[in-house]
């Protein structure tokens, strides 16, 4: 062995050992932070889109031919897409700073570690779709397999927290009951619908007026149709949600699974309301990003009680 190998060696075993061998405040922290940017970044993307600045950067990776960054001659368009190309690149800096963190519980918290570095790994992916998606002119195909890319990784980052909270995995609290058969059930059916609805909307956004630039092609599907089609998981959404309720409000305040039901009823109340609204309205650009707003919710909140509802607390022996 080559000195300089023993000496690299050597320097990454002391960096290794100063890392923390329990869940800190701070991993806590940046799983949150993970969740709250992905879903800042769907937001963000809803930006990009209505105000026509999907070609802001014309050209991938750089914004343009000769310039890494946006100039002042692109304007807005510019500003907004450049952003939005950044906020990629600062979570992939919290996903791996989260991965560092976890190293000395790859072995221990592998539901943990393994999450973190799926979401680490998806974030490049993501960014080279969004170049593919510059160079296909927004393509909205491709955009939609831009945004749902952002849906997983909003579905992950829920996973993270809530696995680094001790709300679920390894480290739930073992003395939990685990919820009733129907209720597991529904938790199934409310997260399935959850991501359907998302995935629907893509075709729905794909057919609408808000393209990202003027010149960009659209799906050309019936909207009215698209719109039908998109709402038929969301009633199974509302109907489930408010089950859900219902069965799991006697649990009391401090259950974990009638917070988890409170809050998806109280985002499919409110990602419906939008919905309507803008659809009745015209699809005013303020109002699809609130709607981009309530599906990144909307995919936390399924996650969240689909989770809670499976992976926390033990089967309870039957009583004579």
């Amino acid at each position: 062995m080559s000195q300089r190998t023993s000496a690299l060696q050597n320097a990454f075993h002391s960096f290794t050992s100063k890392l923390p061998t329990t869940i800190t405040p701070a991993i806590k922290r940046l799983t949150v932070g993970t969740l709250i940017g992905q879903g800042v970044l769907i937001v963000s993307g809803g930006v990009v889109r209505v105000t026509g600045s999907g070609l802001g950067c014309p050209t991938w990776p750089k914004c343009t031919e000769e310039s890494l960054t946006n100039t002042a001659e692109m304007g807005i368009h510019g500003v907004i897409e450049f952003a939005n190309r950044t906020l990629t690149f600062a979570l992939a800096a919290v996903a791996l700073a989260l991965l560092v963190l976890l190293w000395n519980m790859r072995k221990e918290r592998k539901d943990l570690f393994w999450l973190a570095f799926g979401l680490l790994a998806s974030i490049p992916a993501q960014a080279v779709i969004g170049g593919v998606t510059v160079v296909s002119g927004l393509n909205p195909y491709v955009v939609s397999l831009h945004f749902l890319v952002s849906a997983a990784l909003v579905v992950v980052s829920m996973l993270l927290v809530n696995r680094a909270y001790g709300r679920t995995g390894t480290t739930a609290p073992t003395a939990a009951k685990r919820p009733a058969r129907l209720i597991r059930q529904l938790s199934v059916v409310a997260a399935c619908a959850s991501y359907l609805a998302v995935i629907l909307g893509t075709l729905v956004t794909g057919s609408g007026p808000h393209s990202g630039d003027s010149t960009s092609p659209r799906m050309g599907l019936d909207g009215y149709l698209t719109t039908r089609i998109h709402v038929v998981p969301v009633y199974v959404l509302v109907i489930t949600s408010l089950l859900l309720l219902i069965l799991l409000w006697r649990n009391g305040k401090g259950d974990m699974t009638r917070q988890a039901a409170i809050m998806l009823f109280a985002t499919v109340i409110f990602q419906g309301f939008i919905g309507y609204w803008q659809y009745f309205t015209g699809i005013p650009a303020l109002l699809v990003g609130v709607h981009m707003l309530g599906a990144s919710l909307t995919l936390a909140v399924g996650t969240n009680i689909v989770d809670v509802a499976l992976r926390r607390g033990k089967e309870q022996a039957p009583t004579r």
